[in-house]
């Protein structure tokens, strides 16, 4: 057994999938939840995701090896302060957002002499659905999770929360928190800020109905993740702000290309601009269903 007692702060469908995970590869003893929501806490036991509850933080920390955070970026500074007086000494503590810079930041703030066991930590996993429901234990097989430990963090508290995600199935990378931003402002957050967006142009432009009749496969695939929860995905645009407006205007660029190419009938522009997007999508993406619908 890696933990003997396991706390998650925000046990939606991350922190409950991960309280799966580790309790079917029989890596902890008991797992306590935290969450603002009794109704929630309650439906997590009897489903098996949790052992027991509290709705404060502080009480439900007490006593935990090592504890997550996984609640939306926003609240995380709120939730370390309100947990630093009830982290054991030796604890450590680790969180599941999907931007790390800021997050570092607010651990650095709120968690005092806690910081140096803080490891910031983002699991690439997930889906566009939310709550306790829709937690599974294999969410996080053969899915990367990134490990962003500050120059302050303690080695042993960054191989425990490795140890950790080892025992879900996940593959574990470590790097610093500027790179992992930057790259997941390309590869994550601007498509959900596309998929967003382009939901949002179409209900315009056009009748739902027209939309519900006519959408076909690639209108659901491009806009699968315009479902996420609107909150999380706030905090996150705002928390990466600089590298996503980065992203979104590199992206706007490109878009722009199109529209000039198009304006002008440049067939051949339009041919070259998709032929390089089909050898890049084959390349960081191997095997990926080539069929697509018109």
């Amino acid at each position: 057994m890696l933990l003997k007692r396991l706390a998650i702060i925000g046990v939606g469908l991350i922190g409950g999938s991960l309280a799966l995970a580790l309790k079917r590869a029989k890596a902890v003893g008991e797992v306590i939840g935290c969450a603002r929501t009794v109704s929630e806490l309650e439906k997590a036991v009897k489903l098996g995701v949790l052992d027991r509850y509290s709705t404060d933080p502080e009480q439900a920390v007490r006593g935990a090896e090592l504890i997550v955070v996984a609640t939306p970026i926003g609240a995380m500074r709120g939730i370390f302060a309100a947990i630093r007086p009830g982290v054991q000494e030796g604890a450590v503590i680790t969180d599941a957002g999907s931007v790390k810079a800021s997050v570092l930041a607010d651990a650095r703030a709120a968690l005092g002499e806690a910081y140096p066991r803080f490891v910031g930590a983002h699991p690439i996993a997930g889906t566009e659905q939310s709550g306790v429901e829709a937690c599974w234990a294999d969410l996080y097989v053969d899915h990367r999770v990134i490990l962003t430990p500050a120059e302050q963090t303690l080695p042993s508290a960054t191989a425990t929360v490795r140890g950790m995600w080892n025992c879900t199935g996940a593959r574990v990378d470590v790097m610093d928190a500027a790179t992992h931003d930057q790259i997941l402002a390309y590869t994550s957050h601007l498509p959900h800020m596309v998929a967003y967006s382009l939901v949002d142009c179409l209900t315009r432009a056009e009748p739902a109905g027209a939309l519900r009749r006519f959408a076909a496969g690639g209108f659901r695939d491009i806009t699968r993740i315009a479902s996420s929860h609107p909150i999380l995905w706030r905090d996150i645009a705002l928390a990466n702000r600089s590298a996503l407006l980065e992203s979104l205007r590199s992206f706007s660029g490109g878009l722009e290309r199109i529209v000039h190419a198009v304006e002008k009938g440049d067939g051949e522009a339009l041919a070259d601009l998709f032929s390089r997007a089909r050898e890049a999508r084959a390349r960081l993406a191997p095997g990926a269903d080539a069929q697509a619908d018109e």
